[in-house]
């Protein structure tokens, strides 16, 4: 493995390519720190903010990078791990026995630099290397870093082809989960496809939909950019107004452009995956331009950054709600970096020469040799005396530690790997042969296999393992800038995110003492569109992303589900907001309504007007006038049209199958019965006449009252036989009809067979027409026979109404067609009643002097 890393690292045969030797051509410049141990564990830190790798014109042999800007905050975090190594190195139950050692590496905030630091804790520094010599082994069994997403992708993807286990804490690349590429890399930080989840759940906390997304332009920036569009797409629970890449540098032009399309922008909710010095050159011309009313929303690069920080930014950015790497404290921490002091040792080395850069910056001194003019210009020289714990440095500010945290976590991951690994049992090994790693010749990739599978827990109580990916368990803070009254910002924690397997994303925010930059104090609104009120409708937008959306109201008879207008069943209708189906009004000729109540009426007055005409008849029944053309018909017909009258109740209520198999058969044979009666008294009428006549003397034999009864009954049975058919063969039925009224449910009974109800009708029709013709026959007959003229009336009055009836029956839908059925049943029963019966009874109680037989006969009373 190392022969294969050496060959890498620009080494060039000593003498010629058959020598069985390597030698360095020239070794690169690196700040660092080193300790020696029977293990070495490597370390790449951002301990500078930026390098200058000097012009090359191709003349001359290519200068070394220059590190500028000491970054106090990355000194920190190396210091965390030689704290970690010293404490494991104290330990009695971790790695007993066993000095841990550590080499560490500046990355100068470049790639370049990163690249040449890493291959050089894999493969050494010295400068000749005999390639016959054992291939075993390395320098450094595996690394804590890097902080940059894009460095640690480039080293990995190679340190990954020789299983050169690499531990980040700070790495947070979605794209690093990707086993097959990166198959020995682990962080102990969430990945970006969690920060992602995690901010969408703050998100939709809030109920913001519509935001803009700020990146920066490197693989943090664009990969977080794609795990947000990728995470929107899937939940659909918000759209992006705008995306924009900020620039490196202080590009005015570029930065100008992104803060008008802010400014310009509906959104009031902007998410920045950005770093702290993205946010630095963007809250200028976001101060310049004078752009409020925005709720930023920071990912864990910056939200805990005091650079952005400025006093003049805070109008601006205070109520910041922001992603953070979860906090751990990590006792005597302090006290150890208060134990850091510069020596012999330290400055006699470039490659251990951390201390002594981190001692110039604090103390703003050089050692000796000091540079040119240093005195002159005023410089002082350093001691190594001063006091650290007196000095203004951020340094030994360690109440908010976050990557400090998660290097921790990482020095004790690989301790505890290379304990496991150590407490083998030779013979039950788990690799080839089941032996076992040995410490002489321990190997990068046997150091993976442990990684994959440790768990333990740190002193401040979080889990720490690795899942298939090599992801750290996810969870995060939730941090708020709240902005004092005294100018000063304070970074309070407000909640956690964290994702299980079991629970999925849970999030906890302490909402009362979040800190809101408007008026009033609670969390702006951003949504592109209002959501639709009920009874409405989204319509999209054209070329437009889909949370920006018209209302439309949705139609009758339909509700909405605030996306769409959905149909309600059959048997429902939509409300008057038109957001909940409700069932649909029964609708029939109710005895409750107007109309049923009229026709009831009638029908109870019709049938007591029967009741009182059969009492006067009954009571006057020796009377001639009752008593004339068979008085028995009369109290059969007076009967018929009572039952007339009580059948028109049977089509009012709701309709059910006996109402309606019984209400068409009852009214049939109750009018057939009355017409019955009706035609064989105009029969008798005619009989009489002609028996009266010297050739018709024997006329009336044909028609006594056995002959009368027997007719009626006869004809009577016809039609119980058209109904009884009718009934078997398709009777009819209650329906609930919902094509004539799309609100409301019609229940009428459907008739079954039209041709049965056609023939009941007929046969109806066919009687009285007939009983018509043979009234009109006789209605020249003498005064003492005048009856015709009555059932001539009342046969033209019953003709006439159910002529009428037909068409209106036919173009009536629902309970009008029931109404008007009753109408014609009632106006025909009142027209046979006050035809055939008014004029007796006119006589009975009015006149009399006139119900005597000789006035009947047409003598002793004078004809009015």
């Amino acid at each position: 493995c190392r022969c294969l890393m050496l060959l890498s690292l620009s080494l060039w045969p000593a003498s010629s390519l058959l020598s069985s030797s390597c030698q360095l051509q020239e070794p690169f410049s690196l700040n660092g720190m080193y300790k020696q141990g029977d293990i070495v564990l490597g370390g790449l830190f951002e301990t500078h903010y930026t390098s200058i790798f000097p012009k090359s014109f191709f003349t001359s042999k290519p200068q070394q990078p220059i590190c500028q800007g000491f970054d106090i905050q990355g000194f920190r975090h190396s210091q965390t791990m030689l704290f970690a190594v010293d404490e494991i190195n104290r330990s009695d139950s971790l790695l007993p026995n066993v000095t841990l050692g550590y080499r560490l590496h500046d990355n100068c905030a470049s790639l370049g630099v990163a690249f040449r630091a890493a291959f050089s804790l894999a493969s050494g520094k010295e400068e000749k290397f005999d390639q016959a010599a054992s291939c075993r082994g390395t320098p450094v069994v595996g690394i804590v870093g890097d902080s940059s997403s894009t460095n640690t992708i480039a080293i990995s993807s190679v340190f990954g082809l020789f299983k050169m286990p690499m531990v980040s804490y700070f790495a947070t690349c979605s794209c690093l989960s990707d086993r097959q590429r990166f198959p020995s890399f682990f962080r102990t930080i969430p990945s970006d496809a969690f920060q992602v989840r995690a901010m969408l759940q703050i998100l939709k906390r809030f109920g913001w939909t519509w935001f803009g997304l700020l990146i920066s332009d490197d693989d943090y920036g664009l990969n977080a950019a794609r795990s947000f569009q990728s995470e929107l797409a899937q939940s659909g629970e918000g759209c992006l107004d705008y995306l924009e890449v900020l620039p490196w540098g202080n590009d005015l032009g570029e930065l100008q452009r992104i803060v008008d399309i802010m400014k310009k922008s509906t959104s009031r909710v902007v998410i920045v995956f950005a770093h702290e010095n993205h946010m630095f050159n963007l809250m200028g011309e976001v101060v310049r331009q004078n752009v409020t009313g925005l709720q930023w929303m920071a990912s864990e690069a910056w939200s805990t950054s005091i650079v952005p920080q400025t006093p003049s930014y805070m109008p601006f950015l205070a109520g910041t709600l922001g992603i953070a790497i979860r906090r751990g404290e990590i006792p005597g921490l302090r006290d150890f970096l208060l134990t850091i002091r510069p020596n012999n040792k330290t400055l006699s080395s470039k490659d251990n020469n951390f201390v002594q850069q981190f001692w110039e910056a604090t103390f703003q001194c050089r050692f000796p040799p000091s540079p040119p003019k240093w005195i002159d210009e005023g410089g002082k020289l350093c001691t190594g005396q001063e006091n650290l714990a007196t000095a203004e440095t951020e340094f030994l500010e360690v109440s908010n530690l976050r990557p400090e945290y998660n290097v921790y976590k990482a020095v004790y991951a690989m301790a505890n790997a290379l304990h496991d690994m150590l407490r083998c049992v030779p013979g039950r090994g788990p690799f080839v042969g089941q032996t076992c790693a040995s410490l002489q010749r321990l190997e990068p990739w046997q150091l993976v296999y442990y990684l994959d599978r440790i768990n333990f827990t740190t002193p401040f109580g979080d889990q720490v393992s690795f899942d298939e990916n090599g992801d750290a368990l996810p969870i995060y803070d939730v941090m708020n800038w709240l902005w004092l009254p005294d100018g000063s910002t304070v970074v309070q924690n407000v909640g956690v995110v964290k994702e299980t397997a079991a629970t999925g994303g849970e999030t906890t925010l302490k909402e009362d003492i979040i800190y809101w930059n408007f008026v009033p104090k609670k969390p702006p609104r951003s949504v592109c569109s209002e959501s639709c009120p009920p009874g409405t409708r989204m319509a999209r937008r054209k070329n437009e992303p889909d949370c920006c959306f018209d209302c439309i109201p949705c139609s009758d008879g339909e509700i909405n589900n605030r996306t769409e207008c959905l149909s309600c069943p059959e048997d429902f209708w939509s409300s008057p907001q038109r957001d909940v189906c409700v069932p649909k009004m029964i609708e029939f000729l109710s005895y409750n309504d107007p109309l049923g109540i009229s026709l009831t009426t009638a029908s109870l007055i019709g049938t007591l007007n029967c009741a009182i005409v059969l009492g006067i008849f009954i009571h006057h029944r020796t009377t001639p006038v009752v008593r004339a053309n068979n008085s028995e018909l009369s109290f059969l017909i007076l009967l018929s049209l009572k039952l007339c009258f009580l059948c028109a109740l049977l089509f009012i209520g709701q309709p059910r199958l006996w109402t309606c198999q019984l209400r068409h058969a009852a009214f049939g044979i109750s009018f057939v019965l009355c017409v019955s009666c009706i035609l064989v008294k105009t029969m008798v009428v005619l009989a009489v006449f002609k028996a009266s006549k010297p050739a018709g003397g024997n006329s009336l034999k044909w028609f006594g009252a056995v002959q009368q009864r027997g007719t009626v009954v006869f004809l009577t049975l016809i039609q119980a036989a058209i109904c009884t058919t009718w009934l078997v063969s398709s009777s009819p039925a209650p329906n609930r009809n919902t094509q004539y009224h799309n609100d409301r449910i019609v229940v009428e009974c459907v008739v079954g067979s039209r041709v049965g109800f056609g023939v009941l009708l007929g046969y109806i029709g066919l009687l009285a027409i007939l009983s018509f013709l043979l009234a009109f026959l006789a209605r020249n007959l003498p005064d003492n026979f005048n009856e015709a003229k009555f059932i001539t009336f009342s046969m033209l009055v019953f003709c006439a109404v159910w002529i009428a009836f037909i068409p209106a029956y036919i173009n009536s839908p629902g309970k009008s067609a029931d109404a008007v059925e009753v109408f014609a049943i009632l106006a025909s029963s009142f027209g046979l009643l006050g035809a055939l019966f008014g004029p007796k009874c006119f006589i009975i109680l009015l006149r009399p002097e006139r119900n005597t037989k000789k006035a009947i006969m047409g003598r002793g009373v004078p004809k009015e």
